[in-house]
Order: C-alpha cells, then sequence, then structure tokens
C-alpha cells in the first residue's frame, strides 16, 4: 500500500512542477505535513543534499523520500512517479505542437506557463527562506520575536550572497565551504 501512495503522491507532484525541480517544494512540504514522511528540517537537509548531488533536484528529493519511506523499491517507485507525468505530457505535446504549431492558442498557453513557472520557483525561494532562515517553531512556543531569526544563518547567507558576486568561483567550492562552516557552528 505504501508503494502505491508513494507513487500516487509524486505522479501529483510531477504533474504540476511546472519549472524544474525547485517548483516541487512547495508540494514537498504539503507531502511532508499530510504524510509525516518528513520533517520541514529533513526537507531543507535533502534539498541541501539534493542540490550537491549530481542529477535533477526533483528526482534526488523523490528517491530521498521514497528510499527513506519504502527502501530501494520505494525510491524507484517515487523516482519513476516524479517523471511519469513528464514523458506522457512530452509525448503528448509533441504529438500535438507538430499539428497545432502555427495556433494562437498553443503560442498563448507558452506564454501563460512562463509566470507560472516563475510564482512556483518563486515559492520555493521563499519557502526555503522560511525553512533555513526562520525558526517558526521556537517563535510559536517562546512568542518571542527574536526567536523567530536564525541570526547565525542569516549572516552567513549574506556573507556567502557577497562572497558569491565577489568571486568567480565553482560552484562546488561554495558548496563545499557551506558545508564546512555548517558542521563548525551547527546551524
Amino acid at each position: 500500500m505504501i508503494f502505491l501512495q508513494l507513487f500516487y503522491e509524486f505522479f501529483k507532484i510531477g504533474l504540476f512542477i511546472i519549472g524544474g525541480g525547485m517548483a516541487a517544494v512547495p508540494f514537498l512540504q504539503e507531502l511532508s505535513l499530510n504524510t509525516g514522511w518528513f520533517t520541514q528540517a529533513q526537507l531543507a537537509d535533502m534539498i541541501a543534499i539534493s542540490e550537491s548531488t549530481p542529477g535533477p533536484i526533483g528526482i534526488n528529493m523523490a528517491t530521498y523520500v521514497g528510499f527513506t519511506v519504502g527502501g530501494f523499491p520505494g525510491g524507484l517507485i517515487a523516482s519513476v512517479g516524479l517523471v511519469l507525468p513528464s514523458i506522457i505530457i512530452v509525448l503528448t505535446v509533441a504529438r500535438l505542437l507538430s499539428k497545432f504549431k502555427e495556433s494562437t492558442l498553443v503560442e498563448s498557453t507558452f506564454y501563460g506557463l512562463r509566470p507560472a513557472s516563475v510564482g512556483l520557483i518563486s515559492a520555493s525561494a521563499l519557502s526555503l527562506v522560511g525553512i533555513s532562515l526562520l525558526r517558526f517553531e521556537l517563535w510559536e512556543q517562546t512568542g518571542m520575536l527574536t526567536d523567530l531569526f536564525s541570526l547565525k544563518a542569516i549572516l552567513f547567507a549574506v556573507v556567502l550572497f557577497f562572497l558569491v558576486k565577489k568571486i568567480k568561483a565553482h560552484p562546488i567550492v561554495f558548496i563545499a565551504a557551506s558545508a564546512a562552516v555548517g558542521i563548525i557552528f551547527k546551524f
């Protein structure tokens, strides 16, 4: 039963993540709340690991959740569930586009998908800010506004932002340095 649920949940996510893997973050947050398969902190770790490892982030996250919930078969089933809608849609669109490539309806549809992609990716960015820089759980417990912000994480994000702009290095340098800082300071 768990395998069917994994496939179903990730098929739904795969159906609506227009714009790439980061657009899956809001869907994964909802999945976390609805199923309890992983926490918000684990989601932040999952994003960090998926961004740092080779391969598409969405598939990396699906494999991670599936493996956590159902072992190797779960990881495989969640990954297939995530990519299957894209395969179906691409094959269908390719077939239809050859017939309707001059259609204003098709052109308008693609024009409308652009802002939808930006919106989904922006929602992911805001979710990541909340997960990485804010401490909602602590704030809810204490009610103190100062407990809402993770000052170390915010300071690190600002420093890293300026370093990325200033230093022209390969992204792996920043990933490795960030991992080292996280280990040393235990954000």
